[in-house]
């Protein structure tokens, strides 16, 4: 099997866990070289076995030291565009962590650019994507299981210690991530717009800083039931903070979000980054049937409308302690696949793209207390991609 030469621009935990998923589903892979002034990722790559590589100074050094089989992009979100576009530069193929970019205007920018052609191929760590029952879904859905899709509610509901991390992480700071739900909830809309199988049209959102502030600093409790010390045991990463109460967080804790999209499919959103009973969640309700996808157990349920059988159950299995359920394994095996040539990535850039400006475009509405019209957006967006005059 061909040994792939890797190049890493921002050795951080994500991309260090995608590396060892890698390795472990078969790849023969040499990291020959990173730039990062603080490698993080690095302890998980030597708990895998896996060499960091020459470090270098700048991405510019890196490259120079080419060429590379792929060129992995895993710096903090507000780094993304910059560093994708030196990738791309390279001819080489490009992997970079979601979100794609972290604003509106990153995203024209780099729809023209991928629009016009001529660049190498750019595949986006939606890791959901990949997995089984995302699969199962999207393929019910094409093929009319559940009739006209309705309405969906959804939710992603996190247990304290992942709230406390992205608190004290540098994801807690919008000049850095975007926001929570750009970084945390982007690849559910990815999903749920293909579910819907339409672009937003209307959103309106509600959410804040509840939980993670600085008045319930001194009475929070700061232990488990057990004793054991909370708050504190997922490592707080590049920048991070030592206290998920007492940081410099700006971005929501919990936030909901009400959807309507151009085809007239209504869903519902709701996520809360300290809850007892984690969940992630979507309901899908059609014409001739419902689904129930829950990610955190992987398991899916289904029934026809008029179904007084007992509903078909699939349990997927393979729940981990992360709650990817095996999703980096199986994105492995998608991008070797695709860079050999046997078969096309589950998500395309332009995917990514859409689903961060409708993310985007919740975050606005939440800023302006206001239900958004996207189609001022999506005007702009599709000019970019035909390369025409984008007017305001």
């Amino acid at each position: 099997m061909k040994t792939y030469r890797i190049g890493v621009i921002g050795l951080g935990q994500r991309i260090a866990h995608v590396l060892a998923a890698m390795q472990e589903m078969g790849w023969t892979l040499e990291v020959a070289g990173h730039v990062d002034p603080a490698p993080v990722g690095a302890p998980i790559l030597a708990r895998a076995g896996i060499a960091p590589g020459r470090a270098f100074e700048t991405p510019a050094e890196l490259i120079a030291a080419g060429p590379y089989d792929l060129l992995m992009v895993g710096t903090p979100n507000h780094l993304h565009f910059e560093h994708i576009n030196l990738a791309l530069d390279t001819g080489w193929p490009v992997f970079a962590e979601k979100p794609i970019v972290r604003t509106a205007a990153e995203t024209l920018a780099l729809a023209g650019r991928l629009a016009k052609g001529g660049t190498p191929p750019l595949f986006i760590g939606l890791v959901m994507r990949s997995m089984p029952i995302v699969r199962e879904v999207i393929a019910r859905v094409d093929r009319g299981d559940l009739g006209e899709i309705i309405s969906v509610d959804a939710t992603e509901h996190l247990p304290p210690e992942h709230g406390a991390y992205l608190a004290r992480n540098w994801r807690r700071r919008a000049e850095w991530g975007g926001s929570y739900f750009l970084d945390k909830v982007v690849h559910d809309f990815d999903i749920l717009g293909r579910i819907a199988q339409g672009r937003v049209a209307r959103v309106a959102s509600f959410g804040g800083r509840r939980v993670f502030t600085a008045d319930r600093a001194e009475f929070a409790p700061r232990t488990w039931s057990d004793g054991e010390a909370a708050y504190g045991a997922m490592d707080g990463g590049w920048m991070g903070a030592n206290d998920a109460f007492q940081s410099d967080m700006d971005v929501t804790d919990h936030q909901t979000a009400i959807l309507e999209y151009d085809n007239q499919v209504r869903l519902t959103f709701h996520a809360n980054s300290h809850t007892s009973l984690p969940e992630r969640r979507w309901y899908v309700a059609g014409t001739e049937g419902t689904m129930i996808a829950d990610l955190a157990r992987n398991k899916l349920m289904i029934r026809p409308a008029l179904s007084r059988k007992k509903p078909e159950r699939i349990d997927y299995g393979g729940v981990t302690a992360d709650a990817h359920n095996g999703a980096d394994q199986a994105m492995a095996v998608d991008l070797l696949a695709a860079l050999e040539g046997e078969a096309a990535f589950p998500v395309t850039p332009f995917d990514s793209m859409e689903a961060g400006l409708t993310v985007m475009a919740i975050d606005e509405a939440l800023a302006t207390g206001e239900v958004l019209d996207c189609r001022p957006m999506w005007a702009r967006y599709d000019a970019a991609r035909s390369a025409s005059p984008i007017r305001s």
